[in-house]
């Protein structure tokens, strides 16, 4: 019989081939073309920071300005391992001098362009066989110049593979057999599925440069349009890839490209022996691209957004408080998250009571425990629920609410009243009445009225 009652009771996935597989960042390369945002220097020396903390292997950038070139001396000076700093150009000689002019970058990618409308309309070349001279010509040049070369096949997902693109990559091959063959999935139009044919199968276009053309280097770069760009990444993995190109957050050109940071998250939490990034740092990365660059992140985004440790409704909160297992799929720390009880209209008395519980230990620094049938505790379930019912709240009770309304039932209102009678003698005699403190434990110090 299995029982699943903690996290390390869950199996965990194994990758089908079990190779390697490792992640290059684009966030101030393709993540900084997001329209309406503007990545200055510091911010990209910061995110390279990050990145390291996290252990990415490779970062790309530009190199054409000099606020490309100083944030890359920047990355340089801090003289960190990794993420590798490398360069991209388009397809032609000089772009790639640039990368050759810049100290340090061993390694660039190069743009080729692949579909009709990018080759004729785009790029405005006569034929398939002039945009396949440009690209080999331009490898050829960064090999001859001493570079590690990537091939940015952009928008492979609508290009004639079998009788363009698949050949193309041949040719390459014969060039520069460690050839990054970088699989762009430019506008979203791949899909996860197998059995799918090109020229939208990741499956089929994954396992046809490794088993067919004998590719080593297989490397996705999916965008969001579809919303599969981590299902395509992910089945880059599943069927031979062993690198994915992603940015952070999944910022980028319009809806984005894949999000590192589900990617990590799945690879470190579900695969079997992965445990080679830190994601303790992802809130707190996060929180930085919301507060200097911009990045407006809904609150219920999966692995950073506010809402992803947050219960409020009354099943989930008393499930959560009794085992976190029951309605967290991973543990707030491995990212860097809080847990966080809030008191909505959904709530049960339960996460009240834990509410209060915790107002009274901070504010009394005692160990207090509360019935659930405390009368001062149902009047403020009573007194929230009213403002509910009657339409006069929107949101979530605050923490300062919630102390105003211990302060009202709990400090004001005594835990312990105090008598005063005379005995037959005409003497007085302290009696104590407990009909306040039923349903809390301990007994708090004793207070007159």
């Amino acid at each position: 019989m299995k029982t699943y009652r903690d996290y390390d009771d869950l199996p965990k996935i194994k990758l089908p081939y079990g190779q390697e597989v490792s992640i290059s960042d684009s966030t101030i390369r393709d993540g900084a073309q997001m329209p309406g945002i503007v990545v200055r220097t510091h911010h990209k020396v910061k995110i390279y920071e990050y990145l390291h903390r996290i252990g990415i292997e490779k970062l790309e950038t530009f190199v054409y300005n000099d606020r490309d070139r100083k944030a890359i001396q920047l990355m340089q000076d801090m003289g960190y391992e990794f993420p590798e700093i490398t360069g991209w150009a388009r397809a032609n000689p000089a772009d790639i001098d640039m990368v050759l002019d810049v100290d340090g970058i061993e390694e660039t990618g190069i743009l080729m362009s692949v579909s009709d409308p990018h080759i004729f309309d785009k790029m405005g070349l006569p034929d398939r066989e002039a945009a396949e001279e440009k690209y080999l010509n331009a490898l050829q040049y960064a090999v001859d110049h001493g570079l590690k070369t990537r091939a940015h096949i952009e928008d492979m997902t609508r290009a004639d593979n079998y009788n363009f693109v698949f050949p193309l990559i041949e040719k390459i091959m014969d060039i520069d057999p460690g050839c990054t063959i970088r699989i762009c999935d430019t506008i979203g139009f791949g899909v996860p599925f197998t059995g799918v044919d090109e020229p939208y199968g990741i499956p089929t276009i994954v396992r046809h440069l490794k088993e067919k053309l004998n590719v080593k280097e297989i490397e996705t770069h999916c965008h969001d349009d579809f919303g599969l760009a981590v299902p395509n990444s992910l089945a880059g993995y599943w069927h031979g890839a062993n690198w994915s190109n992603v940015t952070f957050l999944g910022i980028g050109e319009r809806s984005g490209n894949a999000e590192m940071e589900k990617l990590l998250l799945f690879l470190k939490r579900r695969i079997e022996g992965f445990d080679k990034y830190n994601l303790d740092c992802v809130a707190e990365f996060s929180k930085f691209m919301e507060k200097e660059i911009g990045i407006r992140i809904p609150r219920n985004k999966s692995v950073v957004g506010n809402n992803v440790f947050a219960h409020e409704s009354g099943i989930h909160t008393a499930g959560v408080i009794k085992n976190p297992f029951t309605y967290e799929p991973y543990p707030p720390e491995i990212v860097g998250g809080k847990r966080i009880f809030l008191v909505g209209d959904s709530s049960g008395i339960e996460v009240l009571r834990f509410k209060v519980q915790e107002t009274l230990n901070e504010l009394m620094d005692v160990n207090i425990e509360i019935e659930k049938n405390d009368k001062r505790l149902r009047s403020i379930q009573a007194d929230i629920q009213k403002l509910y019912n009657e339409d006069r709240r929107v949101s979530c009770i605050s923490d300062e609410e919630i102390l105003a309304y211990v302060k009202k039932y709990f400090m004001f209102n005594p835990m312990v009243r105090k008598e005063m009678h005379r005995d037959e003698d005409g003497d007085n005699i302290e009696a104590s009445t407990e009909s306040n403190t039923r349903g809390i434990k301990p007994r708090m110090h004793d207070t007159i009225d």
